[in-house]
């Protein structure tokens, strides 16, 4: 075998391991196969989170990192990468980044985001979104509401949920819901740059307003009087969802247009909100796409 045999071999078995190796990133994010533990030199005991300024947010992972560098919204200030994750972000061979890059090694980002942060050698330093209020409601006729979902894993799940059912903005309550953070991004996988994250003082004043905007409201409850998929009459649906544990609170239920249940005929009568919103979510395009 020759010297550019080799040569030519050893690129082909680099490209394609990079084609695998994008395949299972994918997949992980996705949540389709699980994610390998993590060999950490630090525990969490040992690590104190650094002090962050009010408008101070580090993203991480290769598609909320991805997401957050092709949204025009976005006030990037700095991106922090290691050699091997940089190729991975797929910014191009002649592409400028759009911010200051900086090399570092994977306990570098472990320091800021703490030792059990899957992060794939990847973390971008930038400012919050814009605040956004319901004005910034989108044209689609499906939007999804939380009555005070207070878990970034759950609420980022549900965005993405939301962002794949094309639904026009996700709205939460000011207090009692999460703020924009890494952990909420992470769980989003790239929905937070792609949907309206719109949080609301009251929330049965925001309900109101939708109303008038030609919305029906149907609460999810465990107990609700009527299956879902029976209780749509519009060509507007907004889905709400309550915490797990709580639900929907009294406000909200005397609100809402109606309440409605999942049918689940199973031992198991309740769902993780997660869970519920994306079978709530495609029975509402269902409904949606007979009327069209």
């Amino acid at each position: 075998m020759t010297k550019d045999d080799k040569q030519d071999r050893s690129s082909r078995d680099t490209h394609y391991a990079n084609l695998r190796r994008n395949v299972r990133d994918n997949k992980r994010e996705r949540g389709e196969i699980p994610t390998p533990p993590q060999k950490r030199a630090r525990s969490n005991q040992d690590w104190t989170p650094p002090q962050l300024q009010p408008e101070q947010v580090f993203l991480y992972g290769l598609h909320t990192v991805r997401a957050a560098l092709a949204n025009p919204e976005r006030k990037l200030i700095r991106l922090s990468v290691t050699q091997n994750a940089f190729p991975r972000l797929e910014l191009g061979e002649d592409a400028t980044p759009p911010c200051p890059v900086e090399f570092v090694s994977p306990q570098d980002i472990d320091k800021v985001l703490g030792p059990e942060a899957i992060h794939q050698g990847v973390m971008l330093e930038t400012r919050p979104l814009p605040v956004r209020g319901l004005e910034a409601l989108k044209d689609s006729p499906l939007l999804l509401v939380l009555d005070q979902v207070t878990d970034p894993h759950n609420v980022g799940a549900v965005m993405r949920s939301a962002v794949a059912f094309g639904a026009g903005a996700l709205i939460t309550t000011q207090r009692h819901s999460p703020t924009e953070s890494g952990v909420l991004a992470k769980s989003a996988s790239g929905a937070l740059e792609l949907i309206p994250y719109i949080q609301v003082t009251n929330l049965a004043d925001a309900l109101d307003q939708i109303h008038k905007l030609g919305f029906q409201t149907i609460g999810l409850d465990s107990e609700g009087p009527v299956e879902l998929e029976t209780s749509f009459g519009g060509k507007r649906i907004a889905l709400v969802l309550g915490s797990e544990g709580k639900g929907l609170r009294q406000k909200t239920r005397e609100t809402v247009t109606a309440l409605a249940r999942l049918d689940m005929p199973g031992e198991i009568k309740s769902l993780n909100v997660s869970n519920a919103a994306a079978i709530a979510l495609y029975a509402a395009r269902q409904h949606l796409a007979k009327g069209s």
